[in-house]
């Protein structure tokens, strides 16, 4: 058995298929497939069920993905310390994030590259709920997210920033001469959420269960463009954070009054000794300034 026969399993397993896993790997099929079986052989078990429309693993391959994965880990790491002794890091670091949820990653990301052009990022966007099982599997090395809590089981979590959301709505809306709004006022208008698992609605259900009122959710979407969208045609009113609010002027903002929902920005990681290239990015994310109210690094 060897480290190749492990990243064609991991290959694999994470893409669904074998023809993804070639393409990923840049090889030809019939070398994954080869690759599979000989390892199969030598296990003396199956690690998939190959059926004409889907591959899964079995619950052989269930034990053996996250030895593998660990096995590549440990053997990046090496690679890494060599290459640290001599004055180069080398490395890949895959980050989880969320859309819309930190503007300033990407300033990290391109001071990284320009300290370290030696190692390759992969960014995965994903719902909250899935990046954090990721990091927890270890296939995602740190994470920018929002988190209802800091402390996270098996988890190291940093804050990065803090902020007020605030209720959107279309200028042509009605409102009180006021900048601020109840939940009892807001729960009586058609109301654009975004769908279970994303951060925003997270906070969004904590503050009303907070407020003891229910909103009636009209619009449910995964997109913010498509959430301001609608807002901006006076389809219904949604709940942003500031800084995300604001990249939509058009858009009329209230302040809530109490039980104001909150914003939060985490970056998060497995616990234990980050690689070298992990750690050189986290460097670069904790000198970038936030936005919000901010919480210095």
């Amino acid at each position: 058995m060897d480290l190749r026969q492990m990243e064609v399993v991991v290959a694999v397993a994470e893409e669904g298929g074998f023809t993804a896993a070639a393409r990923r790997l840049h090889v030809v099929q019939s070398a994954v497939s080869g690759t599979v079986r000989a390892l199969e052989k030598e296990l003396g078990s199956p690690l998939f069920d190959r059926t004409t429309h889907r591959v899964s693993l079995t619950p052989a391959g269930e034990a053996f993905l996250p030895a593998a994965r660990t096995a590549l880990r440990a053997a990046a790491d090496a690679r890494a310390a060599v290459d640290a002794v001599r004055g180069e890091l080398r490395g890949r670091v895959t980050v989880g994030t969320m859309q819309g949820v930190w503007a300033g990653l990407h300033h990290a990301l391109a001071n990284l590259r320009r300290d370290h052009p030696g190692v390759s990022v992969h960014l995965r966007q994903a719902a909250v709920a899935d990046i954090r099982q990721a990091l927890r599997e270890g296939t995602v090395d740190l994470a920018v997210v929002s988190l209802a809590r800091e402390q996270q089981r098996g988890l190291v979590t940093r804050l990065l920033s803090r902020e007020d959301m605030l209720l959107v709505a279309s200028p042509a809306r009605a409102f009180a001469e006021t900048d601020v709004v109840s939940h009892a006022e807001v729960a009586r208008l058609p109301f654009v959420d975004f769908s279970p698992g994303w951060a925003v609605r997270y906070a969004v259900d904590r503050s009303f269960r907070a407020a003891g009122v229910e909103r009636a959710t009209v619009y449910e979407v995964n997109d913010i463009v498509a959430a301001s969208e609608l807002v901006r045609h006076d389809l219904g009113v949604s709940i942003m954070p500031a800084s995300i609010a604001a990249r939509f002027p058009g858009l009329a903002v209230r302040r809530f009054t109490h039980h104001v929902p909150a914003w939060k920005v985490m970056v998060v990681r497995p616990q234990g000794e980050p690689t070298p290239a992990v750690e050189a990015l986290l460097r670069h994310i904790e000198h970038i300034p936030a936005a919000g109210t901010g919480v210095p690094g």
